[in-house]
């Protein structure tokens, strides 16, 4: 089946695509950056660059195929795009296309309470769920609750804070009720929508088996975490302030005014049809307990285009003579006993201790007053390898470690490539972290001399600079390049990775 996906980005899209590939469906995204958000699954999917708000790129979109799954939608406003025009007249005009094209199904990812709820994302939900009740074929909605994975916009955030924030604000009594999702869960359960003769007509409410409150899953995630931030009581009011100052700044919170406004309205599946994803569609929800588990390994890349500031490059390196290794032998010495040369406590939460890199591999450290940061291993050569910043990690960018043969001598090199993760991040690698920064990546090179059984007679070396636009850009396209051809080794074990030289 050929079926046209909406904005397939984010946590629900990306959950969604995974679901209709394994059922082996034949997917056209329709998104504003397709051709980047369809780079890890090759040509698996056939990217259309487009917006569901503006008729002239989204007609044609649907020509050919069986079914849409139309996921595009925005939570929060902002001054080029409401509710009004995303939600309502981009589901209209999609909702057009389709009908033009002779489409025979069409799926419309609502939201869990769009049928009661008074906030305006809930409202705009309303509008176009009426709107899709007359598709003169066959329709069906899906109302997820709460959708958590990596990277979305509440759960992930709250980790996030409790790794970092020495204080975790907890809105009113922190007592609200909601039901999340987890979002492989919702993937199946949409990819399953759009064949099943059962689902026709209807609006199936989909929600995880757990009830919890914001207590309820701080409780939860500081005892993954091993982190248990002061919880501060704040007003809806103040919540929806901070949250606003916060953006200005690059920081996300897990609040704004309509996400508050849900919160209080009780984001929990009340219909008498109960928990569609188990009761029509036959899948077993995910118990956030697991979920939750899996998310804190999970958060996803934070890249060097997503950083504020100019780009640095630092090389910190030292030339060893005199040692019975090779570089294969140095860095494998290395590699297997990563924890001890780091000067930063290495696999600091639960369960995470004793990790040896891996690809894909997602590694917890602890830096100084910042709290717990990951890195995830993206390449893994015989002589190097490289490590991402995660989601939460206060520089945006990656680390590369390699050992190789430099004439007589044998080097082993750290190359960090970086922007600050947002403005108070910027600040403090401006200060104290900078200083922070080198005597960690020093005394880890020192550490590695020790371990050669050679000698180095200029001892550590360092140099750093700020690269201009061009070569920003190339180290942007191949960390983008490396992360992309691992997710797609990973999806399809067939692809080949090209790794383009980091040029020095």
């Amino acid at each position: 089946m050929k079926v046209l996906v909406t904005g397939g980005t984010g946590v629900v899209g990306h959950a969604v695509l995974a679901a209709l590939l394994e059922r082996g469906n034949h997917i056209r995204l329709l998104s504003r950056n397709a051709r980047h958000d369809s780079a890890e699954w090759a040509d698996r999917v056939e990217p259309l660059p487009g917006d569901v708000s503006r008729a002239d790129l989204v007609q044609g979109a649907a020509e050919g195929c069986d079914a849409v799954v139309h996921i595009a939608g925005i939570v929060s406003e902002s001054d080029d795009q409401t509710y009004e025009s995303v939600n309502v007249n981009g589901t209209r005009l999609v909702l057009a296309e389709a009908e033009r094209a002779g489409v025979r199904r069409f799926v419309f990812i609502s939201s869990l309470g769009a049928e009661r709820g008074q906030s305006g994302y809930h409202q705009s939900k309303r509008k176009a769920e009426e709107l899709v009740r007359k598709f003169r074929r066959e329709w069906v909605i899906v109302r997820p609750g709460n959708v958590y994975g990596p990277g979305d916009e509440v759960i992930s955030l709250i980790l996030k804070l409790i790794r970092t924030a020495p204080m975790m604000p907890v809105i009113d009594e922190g007592e609200q009720k909601f039901q999340p999702v987890w979002h492989e869960d919702v993937g199946r359960a949409i990819a399953l929508a759009i064949d099943s003769k059962d689902v026709v007509g209807q609006a199936l409410d989909i929600a995880g088996p757990d009830v919890t409150t914001m207590n309820d899953l701080l409780d939860r995630l500081s005892t993954i975490t091993g982190k248990s931030p002061t919880r501060v009581p704040l007003p809806g009011a103040l919540a929806s302030l901070g949250a606003r100052a916060a953006a200005a700044l690059g920081m996300g919170l897990p609040v704004d005014d309509a996400q508050i406004k849900m919160l209080n309205e009780g984001n929990v599946i009340r219909g008498a049809g109960g928990n569609a994803l188990d009761t029509v569609l036959g899948i077993a929800p995910t118990p956030l307990s697991v979920g939750l588990r899996k998310l804190a390994d999970s958060l996803p890349e934070q890249l060097p285009s997503d950083g504020v500031g100019g780009m640095r490059r630092k090389r910190f390196w030292a030339d060893v003579a005199n040692s019975p290794m090779t570089p294969e032998a140095l860095f494998e010495t290395f590699r297997t006993q990563f924890g001890e040369f780091m000067p930063i406590e290495t696999g600091n939460e639960p369960g995470t201790a004793g990790r040896i890199p891996e690809v894909g591999e997602t590694l917890t450290m602890s830096l100084p007053v910042r709290g717990t940061i990951q890195v995830r291993v993206e390449e893994m050569n015989p002589r190097d390898m490289t490590l991402s910043t995660l989601e939460g990690h206060p520089i945006a960018g990656a680390v590369r470690f390699l050992a190789e043969t430099r004439g007589e001598f044998l080097r082993f090199e750290v190359q960090v490539y970086e922007r600050a993760a947002n403005l108070l991040d910027l600040i403090a690698m401006r200060t104290i972290g900078d200083i922070l920064q080198n005597s960690n990546w020093e005394q880890l090179v020192t550490s590695v001399i020790d371990a050669t059984g050679g000698q180095s007679f200029e001892g550590v070396q360092y140099e750093s600079e700020t690269l201009d636009q061009e070569q920003a850009k190339l180290i942007e396209e191949w960390l983008e390049d490396l992360i992309a051809g691992r997710k797609r080794e990973a999806n399809d074990p067939r692809a080949v990775s090209r790794v383009p030289e980091v040029h020095r």
